[in-house]
């Protein structure tokens, strides 16, 4: 099902649901990213230096559980991630549920394929579901995982299924060639802003043809220079993880006109600063509307962040 959104006769926005399963949003973290493999760095004139960071997500078979269909991995949830390979002669959804939050995603048959653990430490119960007709599906496979994160902020460090890369992508090469000319997060996050902002056009055409089940490829956004605001989202978040920014992905809300849309939030604990459409508040998930901002939308979406309804986070 797809949503399209019109406000003064200009379709801001396009994106589709998760299907027909309750959805609800889970909070964020907020302390220091955990280290992985080190990045390079630069200098700025006032001696700051950015010291990038990648944090992979793997598929591990010999740790994977499962049947002949199903294989799900939980060998790095404490890492806030895990991974499903699946196959089946009918259309397959998983569902994470924990607590009252349950997220559903399609499964692309056959791959290898990382999911979020973004809802905190706790049980998470794991559902892989086969389609039996229309709307209707059966369990398949079902197990659970207790997780104690090591890092609040690990889920948003990582490859998963909405920001898929690796470090061969496109997408990753270049941010590491702008964290190795940034002095800083912020100037870091400043760079790659401006970068998809002078890359990226709407892509009416994808909007108005859109599927539900769409997942957007970040080389494929950069490569072509043209996306819908879930295409935004992904490369930025790509871009960023990548080099040790903790971002999400939300979908959800913007008012005044109650649009649905994705966007950005990333975590520094970096000096405040504020350039063109957004701003960076220290210690705390600033607001990044890549969309808007690109594309010369109006300036009352961009702001603090209090016009902003959060529904899911990735």
């Amino acid at each position: 099902m797809k949503h399209r959104f019109v406000t003064k006769n200009k379709i801001y926005i396009i994106l589709i649901a998760m299907i027909c399963l309750t959805f609800t949003a889970c909070g964020g973290g907020s302390s220091t990213a955990a280290s992985s493999d080190s990045g390079g760095g630069g200098e700025n004139s006032s001696g700051g230096t950015f010291e990038s960071e990648y944090h992979d997500a793997e598929f591990h078979e010999d740790s994977a559980e499962g049947d002949g269909e199903v294989q799900v991995d939980l060998s790095c949830v404490s890492d806030g991630y895990f991974g499903v390979v699946a196959k089946s002669d009918s259309r397959l959804k998983l569902q994470v549920i924990k607590d009252d939050e349950t997220y559903t995603y399609d499964i692309e048959q056959g791959s290898e394929q990382i999911f979020p653990l973004q809802c905190g430490d706790g049980t998470y119960n794991i559902k892989v579901m086969k389609n039996i007709s229309g709307n209707s599906y059966y369990e398949l496979y079902v197990t659970s995982a207790d997780v104690k994160l090591d890092d609040p902020l690990a889920p948003y460090l990582r490859p998963n299924v909405y920001a898929d890369y690796s470090k061969d992508s496109d997408c990753v090469k270049k941010a590491a060639e702008m964290a190795k000319e940034s002095g800083a997060e912020s100037d870091f996050v400043g760079k790659v802003y401006q970068f998809i902002c002078d890359k990226v056009k709407y892509d009416y055409d994808e909007a108005k043809t859109v599927e539900s089940g769409y997942v957007p490829d970040p080389d494929e956004v950069m490569e072509t220079g043209k996306g819908i605001c879930f295409d935004y989202a992904s490369l930025a978040a790509s871009m960023l993880r990548s080099q040790g920014i903790p971002t999400k992905i939300i979908f959800g809300y913007v008012a005044p006109d109650n649009l649905y849309h994705a966007w950005n939030m990333f975590y520094t604990e970096e000096k405040g600063w504020t350039t063109v459409e957004f701003s960076v508040n220290p210690g705390d998930w600033t607001r990044v509307d890549l969309t808007f901002s690109a594309n010369g939308q109006n300036a009352d979406f961009i702001g603090d962040g209090s016009n902003y309804q959060d529904v899911y986070q990735y």
